[in-house]
C-alpha cells in the first residue's frame, strides 16, 4: 500500500511529482537542504524534512538521511525524480532493504544500464543496432588510438558512467586524441567518480530521437511513441518535441520495438527512455538507456493524454499497465523548452541570483508550465539551473510552435540571466519552423540565435524613458494617490513640456529627453514593462532588458574601489566629514556627505578598511572626480 510518498529531489520535478500524488490522494513529503528550506517544493509539500547542508553531497545525495526521512514521515515509497540518486543502484537497494518501495526500476536494471560500455554489450547481444565503437575495459591511449583509426574520424569520446554532456569530446583527427582523452577523463572522474571512457563513430548531422518505454511487474512492456531532442547546447537538451517530425509509422514501430527489446533484456520495470541516434539515411543506433523519468516526459503526456507519474505509482503498487500497445494514443504535436538560469552569451554558463521578477505564462488548453520557483526565490550555485519548462500542444506542429512562442512572450524573469530570449529565437527561426533538425542546429545557426549585443537605438531609449517615468509616477501614486505631484503630465508654470533623465541598460548609458504626450498629439504606444524596486524590466524586440536610473554616487564608488579612492560624483560642497584618518570602518559606513543639486549624497565605504587619508574638509567646494577619501583595505 502507498498512501504517503517522499520525493527525493527538489525543484520542478519535485513539484510535478507531488501534483500527481496529491491528485491521487497521497500525502506528499519533501526533503530539502539547509538553503532550500523556503523553496517552492517545500512550500507545496504536506510534510517537509530538513536534510541539512547545502551541497548535494551534504544533503540530497545522502542515502541514509533520505531513508531516515522516509521512516520519520511515515512514507511507504520514494520517488527519485531525475538527477541526484535517480539512477543509483545502491539507493534502490537501500530503499528495498529498508522495506520501502522505490518508484523506479529494479537495482539490477540500473546496474545493467549504469555503465555505457556494459549497456552496449547487452544491447548488441539483444540485437539492438549500435553505433560502431569501442566499449572495452582497456583505457590506455594506444587502445583508443587503434580503435579510433578502425572506426574512422571524427569520433566521440564519452564517459562510460556519465550523462548530461559531461566527459564528452568530439575528436576530429588523431592529433587531437591524446589531449581530448585526458580532458574527458578528468571531467568524468570529477563528475561521476569514474574516469572510464568509450569511443564511438561521430555520426554526422544526427538527430537525437528517444523512445519512452513503460513496463509493469506482470511481464508487459510497451512504448509510448517517441520524442525528438535534437536541439542541444553543450550536449544537453534544451528543446524537445513529440512526435519526432518526419518519422514514418514504420520507423516509429522499428525504433519502438527495439526499445522494448532493450528494456526486456534487462528485466525493466517502470518508466524508462531508450535513446537513439537517427542519421540522414533513416538508420538508427542505440546510444543509452535512462532508467528514470525524463525531463521531457510532458510532451509524451501531451500527445497521449496519459499521466506518467500516475503510471509509476500504479506500477509500484503492483497494478498492470492499463493499455496494450495498439491502444497507445498519438494526438497532435507537443513542444517543450527548458528555461534555465544561464548566460547564453557566455557559453550558456549557469547564472545565480534572486528572482526579483518571475511571471509564468498563463496555463490553459494546450498550455502547461512545470516549474519549481516563484518570485523572490534565490537561484543558488549548488543545483541544476533549470527554473522550469514550458510545454505547448497543438493539433499540428505549427500550432504548437506558435502557442509556445506566445507563452515565451508572456514569461518574465528578472534579476537573473536566463535563456528566455534565446529560446524565442530558436522557435522563431525558419529552420526550426520547417523542422530542419539535428544536433548541430545551434552551432549552424549561431549568428542568428546568439547575436552580438548591439548598440541600443534611440527608439529604445525613448520607450525606456517613458516607461521609467510612468513607473516612477505609479510609485508616487501608490505612496500618496491624492498628491498633485503624483501626476506625470499636466500644466507646468514656466517649465518646458519635456523631462530628461539618464538611464543605464546593458552597460550603456544615455541621457534622454522625453516630450510630453500632449506635444506628441496624444500618441502613445503600448509599453510592456514591469518595475521591481529600482529596476524596470522592459520587453524590447523579444528580449527582457533591465533599465535603471544612473546613480553617479554608485558609479563613482565602483570606479574607485580597486584603487581605494572615493571621489566626488559631481560638483558640490562638502557638508560633513564623518571620519578621520586612521579610523577603521565597516562596509557601508558613511564617510563624507556631499551636497549637490540641492540634495545630500553620502559617500560610503564600499568595503571594510581603514581611512588612509582625507582630501576634503567641511564647507569646501569640490569638482566632479576629485578624490575625497583614500581607503586602505583591512589587513
Amino acid at each position: 500500500m502507498i498512501d504517503t510518498l517522499l520525493v527525493a529531489n527538489r525543484g520542478e520535478i519535485a513539484c510535478r511529482v507531488m501534483r500527481t500524488a496529491k491528485a491521487l490522494g497521497l500525502t506528499t513529503v519533501a526533503v530539502h537542504s539547509g538553503i532550500d528550506r523556503d523553496a517552492r517544493h517545500v512550500r507545496e509539500a504536506d510534510i517537509a524534512v530538513d536534510l541539512g547542508g547545502a551541497k548535494p553531497a551534504d544533503s540530497y545525495l545522502l542515502i541514509d538521511k533520505l531513508i531516515d526521512a522516509a521512516r520519520a514521515s511515515g512514507a511507504q515509497a520514494i520517488h527519485p525524480g531525475y538527477g541526484f540518486l535517480s539512477e543509483n543502484a545502491a539507493f534502490a537497494r537501500a530503499i528495498e532493504a529498508a522495506g520501502l518501495i522505490f518508484l523506479g526500476p529494479p537495482a539490477t536494471a540500473i546496474d545493467a544500464m549504469g555503465s555505457k560500455s556494459a549497456a552496449k554489450a547487452l544491447m548488441e547481444a539483444a540485437g539492438v543496432p549500435l553505433v560502431p565503437g569501442y566499449h572495452g575495459e582497456a583505457q590506455d591511449l594506444e587502445t583508443f588510438r587503434v580503435a579510433a583509426a578502425k572506426i574512422g574520424y571524427p569520433v566521440l569520446l564519452k564517459a562510460a558512467a556519465g550523462g548530461g554532456g559531461k566527459g564528452m569530446k568530439v575528436v576530429e583527427n588523431e592529433a587531437g586524441l591524446a589531449e581530448a582523452l585526458e580532458s574527458a577523463q578528468r571531467e568524468a572522474q570529477s563528475s561521476f567518480g569514474d574516469a572510464r571512457m568509450l569511443v564511438e563513430k561521430y555520426v554526422l548531422k544526427p538527430r537525437h530521437v528517444e523512445i519512452q518505454v513503460f513496463a509493469d511487474r506482470h511481464g508487459h512492456c510497451l512504448y509510448l511513441n517517441e520524442r525528438d531532442c535534437s536541439i542541444q547546447r553543450r550536449h544537453q537538451k534544451v528543446v524537445e518535441e513529440a512526435p519526432a517530425p518526419g518519422l514514418s509509422a514504420e520507423q516509429r514501430r522499428a525504433m519502438g520495438e527495439a526499445a522494448v527489446k532493450a528494456a526486456q533484456a534487462i528485466g525493466y520495470v517502470g518508466a524508462g527512455t531508450v535513446e537513439f541516434l537517427l542519421d540522414e539515411r533513416g538508420e538508427f543506433f542505440f546510444m543509452e538507456m535512462n532508467t528514470r523519468l525524463q525531463v521531457e516526459h510532458p510532451v509524451t503526456e501531451a500527445i497521449t493524454g496519459l499521466d506518467l507519474v500516475a503510471w509509476q505509482i500504479r506500477v509500484a503498487r503492483g497494478e498492470p499497465l492499463p493499455l496494450t500497445q495498439d491502444q497507445v494514443p498519438l494526438h497532435g504535436h507537443a513542444i517543450e523548452v527548458r528555461l534555465y538560469a544561464e548566460d547564453p552569451e557566455n557559453d550558456f554558463l549557469p547564472a545565480t541570483g534572486t528572482l526579483h521578477l518571475y511571471r509564468e505564462a498563463a496555463a490553459g488548453p494546450g498550455r502547461r508550465v512545470d516549474s519549481g520557483v516563484a518570485e523572490g526565490d534565490s537561484v543558488s550555485p549548488f543545483y541544476d539551473p533549470m527554473l522550469g519548462k514550458l510545454i505547448a500542444w497543438g493539433e499540428n506542429r505549427e500550432e504548437a510552435r506558435q502557442r509556445l512562442l506566445a507563452m515565451l512572450g508572456e514569461t518574465r524573469v528578472g534579476g537573473v540571466r536566463t535563456n528566455l530570449a534565446f529560446l524565442r529565437r530558436v522557435l522563431a527561426h525558419p529552420a526550426f519552423a520547417t523542422a530542419e533538425l539535428d544536433t548541430g542546429f545551434i552551432a549552424r545557426h549561431h549568428a542568428a540565435l546568439l547575436p552580438a549585443p548591439a548598440e541600443l537605438s534611440e527608439a529604445f531609449w525613448q520607450v525606456a524613458a517613458r516607461a521609467f517615468l510612468a513607473s516612477e509616477a505609479q510609485r508616487r501614486r501608490d505612496d500618496d494617490p491624492e498628491s498633485p505631484w503624483s501626476a506625470q503630465h499636466g500644466w507646468r508654470a514656466g517649465l518646458p513640456a519635456e523631462t530628461s533623465l539618464t538611464l543605464v541598460c546593458r552597460d550603456q548609458r544615455r541621457r534622454v529627453r522625453v516630450a510630453s504626450e500632449e506635444d506628441l498629439g496624444g500618441a502613445a504606444r503600448r509599453i510592456d514593462a514591469e518595475r521591481r524596486g529600482d529596476v524596470l524590466y522592459l520587453d524590447w524586440q523579444g528580449e527582457l532588458l533591465a533599465v535603471t536610473h544612473f546613480d553617479p554616487i554608485a558609479a563613482a564608488e565602483a570606479s574607485h574601489t580597486q584603487q581605494g579612492g572615493l571621489s566626488a560624483p559631481m560638483n558640490g560642497s562638502i557638508v560633513r566629514v564623518l571620519v578621520e584618518a586612521g579610523q577603521a570602518v565597516e562596509a557601508g559606513t558613511a564617510l563624507v556627505v556631499l551636497e549637490a543639486m540641492k540634495m545630500e549624497h553620502s559617500i560610503r565605504a564600499p568595503r571594510a578598511g581603514v581611512v588612509k587619508a582625507l582630501y576634503c574638509r567641511e564647507g569646501e567646494m569640490v569638482g566632479e572626480g576629485s578624490v575625497l577619501v583614500e581607503l586602505e583595505a583591512d589587513a
